[in-house]
């Protein structure tokens, strides 16, 4: 059974707008769609199926956003992981819906942020950064891309000392700008847009740990002091889904860490990131971060640990950091944290069936705050009886990752290992 807990001490909590106080669940109640999870995924299809008309109750463990989609680097990327198996599977006829939704999660979070005055600092501007020759030269490939797709934001491919003159660091030997791509404080978001949801007639119960789903023609979802019965039923936990052992030997869960600086000057911040963009490298072991609205960098890594001591991970990223910012090193770091992230051995995101009215999305694989937001506008739609983009997912057969719920810190250490060897390539 999984148990009610505070959000973790992170930069995102310590900052939030507001802390949601949602009552649990209590008693028999019917709906016609009832969401298990208030992460990015199930909030966003609550709020698409509730401006449908649709009577959504959502029910979550912890609180709003607690898990990786209130703690994650805020990074808004387009694209979805996995994309050339996508292609290889379905064929070049897919081609253009590919291309619709690896921008589509980008633009619902714009709307939803202009559309219901979600304060969550939403900032345009990204910078893919190369380390290596293949790098860029994959960096050019994806300029060539937005440009035969006409895409309609800026971008701009960037020689190491262009890079250099952006970002004030000879760590990177090339870069491609996007501004339709961008950053956000994601806690802020996913409260936002539950707000939003309760606005248009959702019900969302926090504390509310489900025990067990009862497969039927009209499923219900059990928890210790109530239930949910409903036409239909979405399984939104992605990382921290624990009801389906199945789903759960189709991820890895890979931890993921963040640490937040003090405030910096404006002296630095000058040197470091004058068009306050967010960064993020190529590797499989990638680094990534960006300045928040208060002028903290934030700077995130995988690393290979399983706890949450703030001073551990402050001792595996701080170095990391320094590296790429030498002129870091005195600066002092007020939070440290971590969360758990869904990888799939494809990369593709999951959404399918555990029963005719059971769906579910997981496995983003690293592109969270974009895909979560997308797939919950395919789960609604494919509740309402559309289903081409869920097909698009739901026809590529999951891999199985033997003993990954039992020995799954092992096979993470393992798969750090692996990757690790793959980015000195």
């Amino acid at each position: 059974m999984q148990y009610p807990q505070p959000h973790t001490g992170s930069y995102y909590a310590a900052s939030a707008n507001e802390s949601t106080d949602f009552a649990p669940l209590d008693g028999a109640v019917k709906a016609d769609v009832c969401v298990i999870g208030a992460g990015f995924t199930g909030i966003s299809t609550a709020l698409h199926l509730a401006e449908r008309g649709y009577d959504v109750h959502v029910v979550e463990a912890n609180k709003v956003g607690w898990g990786a989609s209130g703690r994650n680097g805020g990074q808004m990327i387009g694209g979805i992981a996995g994309e050339k198996a996508m292609l290889k599977h379905h064929g070049a006829e897919i081609a253009g819906l590919l291309w619709e939704m690896r921008w589509a999660g980008n633009e619902i979070i714009r709307q939803r942020v202009q559309q219901y005055g979600i304060q969550c600092d939403l900032k345009a501007g990204y910078l893919d950064v190369a380390i290596k020759d293949r790098h860029v030269r994959a960096l050019r490939e994806e300029y060539e891309y937005l440009k035969n797709n006409n895409f309609p934001h800026e971008f701009q491919i960037m020689s190491r000392q262009e890079t250099r003159e952006l970002i004030g660091t000879d760590a990177y030997i090339g870069a491609l700008k996007i501004m339709g791509n961008g950053h956000l404080h994601p806690l802020n978001l996913c409260v936002g847009e539950a707000q939003a949801a309760v606005q248009q007639g959702a019900t969302i119960y926090e504390q509310s740990p489900v025990l067990d789903i009862e497969k039927s023609a009209t499923p219900r979802v059990i928890t210790e002091n109530g239930s949910v019965s409903a036409d239909f039923v979405v399984l939104a936990g992605n990382a921290y889904q624990f009801l389906d052992k199945r789903l759960r030997s189709q991820l890895f869960p890979v931890n993921s860490f963040i640490i937040a600086t003090e405030p910096l000057s404006d002296e630095l911040i000058a040197e470091i990131n004058p068009e306050d963009l967010a960064v993020c490298d190529p590797n499989f072991i990638l680094e990534y971060f960006r300045l928040s609205a208060d002028k903290r960098l934030l700077f995130g890594g995988r690393i290979n640990y399983f706890g949450d001591d703030p001073e551990v991970i402050k001792m595996n990223l701080k170095p990391r950091m320094c590296r790429i910012y030498p002129q870091l090193a005195n600066i002092r770091i007020d939070y440290a944290w971590g969360g758990t992230i869904g990888v799939t051995l494809s990369r593709v995101p999951q959404m399918g069936r555990i029963a005719p009215n059971i769906i579910y999305s997981q496995g983003y694989s690293g592109h969270g705050v974009n895909v979560t937001h997308l797939a919950g506008q395919i789960l609604a739609d494919a509740i309402a009886g559309t289903l081409e983009r869920f097909d698009v997912f739901a026809r590529i057969k999951p891999i199985t990752v033997p003993g990954s719920g039992v020995f799954s810190k092992q096979m993470v250490a393992l798969g750090m290992v692996y990757y690790r060897l793959r980015d000195l390539l």
